[in-house]
């Protein structure tokens, strides 16, 4: 590791929040040089990591999810945690950017010191979640954030990769309930460990009761075996800042429930998807990187948008060339450009 990495970890395992974020900005960065940099960051301070409780938080474009991550967050706070929150936001597949507006829509809780929201642009990653959400939550258990939120990009069948990165997944749903059931993914519904219906006030309070109701009916037909833990549904009213006592009681019980045993097994299993996960990525990017592959991708790709030549036979071929021993002229070409 450099100096300058290792000032790096010493300052954002002091707890220095500009650290944090210069470090998550490193291990975002995809130059070749960063990346061995990150990777030295990430061995450095993986042994400080793992002590935060996990929280992924999920839900349907207008139920509140910014909202109810301040209100939350503060509830936090004022019991004496440090909140960290991972904001995933949807990028443009045209242009490629994202607005990353989550800072001015938690205003409150982004001035406080005892918390630090990331807003990430999701990119072309699926699930929700960003490239290296996984990592950027080790640098913020590191950091000494007692609780890390993870936010997803919206709620949909892709959504679910966030599941395979937090202790509790917890799905938000607004008092709409039975037509917003409609459009959730039994999947999600499957992986979500506690249902919150949101804006259970004003006018909205009956309705929100009616929609837990029928959210627990729903999560006793989709019951999970050989588990301790029965999902349950909460009200919640981030406006009135009810509620939040009994989220944080469930996220707690949840924890009990698993043990130290059961979490570290779940972890050590995330940990393993994980590890394919980053294969699975490697190989995407030593394909593209492959002198045979690269020179054979253009024409595979125009006989498959002629019709000439079905997306599986192309990818066989370009799997074909890649698998294939590289010519002894490429490895020559390629130490003299190096």
């Amino acid at each position: 590791m450099s100096s300058q990495a290792a000032a790096l970890a010493a300052s954002l395992v002091a707890g220095d929040r500009r650290a944090l974020a210069r470090a998550i900005t490193l291990i975002e960065s995809v130059r070749p040089d960063h990346e061995a940099e990150a990777e030295a960051l990430l061995a450095a301070i993986l042994p400080r990591a793992g002590g935060a409780i996990r929280l992924g938080i999920t839900g349907a474009p207008g139920v509140g999810k910014s909202t109810f991550i301040e209100a939350f967050g503060q509830h936090l706070i004022a019991g004496g945690k440090r909140v960290a929150v991972l904001a995933v936001d949807p990028s443009s597949r045209r242009g490629g950017g994202s607005i990353l507006g989550d800072k001015t829509r938690m205003t409150e809780l982004s001035r406080d010191q005892r918390a630090f929201i990331r807003p990430s642009p999701a990119g072309t990653t699926l699930g929700g979640v960003a490239r290296r959400t996984r990592e950027s939550l080790l640098l913020c258990e590191a950091a000494g954030f007692e609780v890390v939120l993870v936010e997803t990009v919206g709620v949909g069948q892709s959504e679910v990769a966030v599941a395979d990165m937090v202790d509790m997944f917890v799905l938000l749903l607004g008092p709409g309930g039975g037509d917003e059931l409609q459009g959730i993914k039994r999947g999600i519904m499957e992986l979500a460990d506690l249902v919150v219906v949101t804006k259970a006030d004003g006018d909205l309070a009956g309705p929100a009761a009616i929609a837990a109701g029928e959210v627990m009916g729903a999560l006793r037909l989709m019951r999970r075996r050989g588990e301790a833990w029965r999902p349950e549904t909460l009200l919640c009213s981030a406006l009135e800042k009810r509620g939040l006592g009994d989220i944080l009681d469930a996220v707690l019980r949840y924890r009990a429930s698993l043990g130290t045993e059961g979490l570290g097994r779940k972890r050590a299993e995330q940990a393993r998807a994980w590890m394919w996960t980053e294969i699975g990525d490697g190989l995407m990017n030593a394909l593209k990187a492959h002198p045979a592959a690269t020179a054979l991708l253009p024409a595979l790709e125009a006989e498959v948008l002629a019709g000439r030549k079905t997306p599986s036979a192309a990818s066989r071929a370009a799997l074909a060339a890649f698998a294939a021993p590289i010519p002894s002229r490429h490895l020559a070409s390629s130490r003299e450009s190096g």
